[in-house]
């Protein structure tokens, strides 16, 4: 019997240390992942051009337009009209 206490003991205490470290140490965590996602977010942004970059002559115009390529109709059946007897 007395081990069976001791078993709930040391979990209550396992939980209740847990409890205040992770308490403790939330902020250094959430600071550290915070840091780590603006350097994974600004390296993204750091390979972009910017969009007023371009070879072309001031003036020139382009354009860039991709032929349309025939869409599959979705379109099972007709739709057909009725009327409900009585």
């Amino acid at each position: 019997m007395i081990t069976f206490f001791k078993t709930i003991l040391i979990i209550l205490l396992v939980y209740y240390g847990l409890k205040i470290i992770l308490k403790l140490a939330a902020p250094y965590i959430m600071k550290y992942f915070s840091k780590k996602l603006a350097a994974r977010f600004g390296a993204n942004f750091g390979n972009m051009t910017p969009p007023n970059t371009s070879p072309e002559k001031e003036g020139e115009i382009t354009i860039d337009k991709t032929p349309n390529a025939k869409k599959p109709s979705n379109t099972v059946g007709e739709y057909v009209d009725y009327e409900e007897l009585e």
